[in-house]
């Protein structure tokens, strides 16, 4: 393989990753979503699910407290979730208002 092919590649690399950090910030910069532990399905979390895994879609349980998936500002609670990931793998028990 050639350097400047090697280099080509280095930098698609490089943009996407960076594509991909600038994306997840501005979902929570308006302030319209917010970070729910605990809700999503396997491998449907937005982030975040523990050791061994990378980010999105990772998570290898449902309901896992260590996965978050945005969800619309103060509704997080109502369904079950937790605004800080925690242990287990309970089904989330929505809140009756």
């Amino acid at each position: 393989m050639s350097n400047s092919l090697k280099l080509s590649l280095a930098a698609s690399a490089v943009l996407a990753m960076a594509a991909g950090a600038v994306a997840v910030p501005a979902v929570a910069a308006d302030g319209a979503k917010e970070r729910c532990y605990g809700v999503s399905l396997k491998g449907k979390n937005d982030c975040a699910a523990g050791p061994g895994t990378s980010c999105a879609g990772t998570s290898t349980v449902d309901y896992q407290g260590n996965a978050w998936k945005y969800v619309t500002k103060g509704s997080c609670e109502k369904m079950g979730g937790t605004l800080a990931a925690h242990k287990g793998n309970t089904k989330p028990v929505a809140k009756k208002s």
